[in-house]
């Protein structure tokens, strides 16, 4: 085996090395944020199947109407001011997707 070649070796061993050393301190920083973070992805998810499947909770509207029809009207009232703050964010949001293209 030339110098040259065992001088790449022990340098790959060495950078072997340090990756490992890294990725440990990385596990370590991380692990806070592990439950935030699982939260969140279960939040995300829920929100999939809210969108994939939305006659699932326009049905839950319309039972909470008849349980509760006093509680509705704020409810909507609500729901409409936040859906009209949000409008910025959702366009900003559109306008984002479409540039980055598929």
């Amino acid at each position: 085996m030339s110098q040259q070649q065992r001088a790449l070796e022990i340098r790959r061993a060495l950078l072997v090395s340090a990756a490992a050393s890294h990725r440990q301190a990385l596990a370590q920083h991380v692990m806070p944020w592990r439950a935030p973070l699982a939260i969140a992805d279960r939040g995300l998810e829920l929100l999939r199947v809210v969108q994939q499947h939305p006659q699932w909770w326009l049905g839950g509207l319309l039972v909470f109407a008849v349980l509760r029809p006093r509680w509705l009207l704020p409810w909507l009232q609500r729901g409409w001011v936040g859906w009209q703050l949000s409008a910025p964010l959702r366009a900003t949001l559109l306008r984002s997707d479409a540039a980055q293209g598929p």
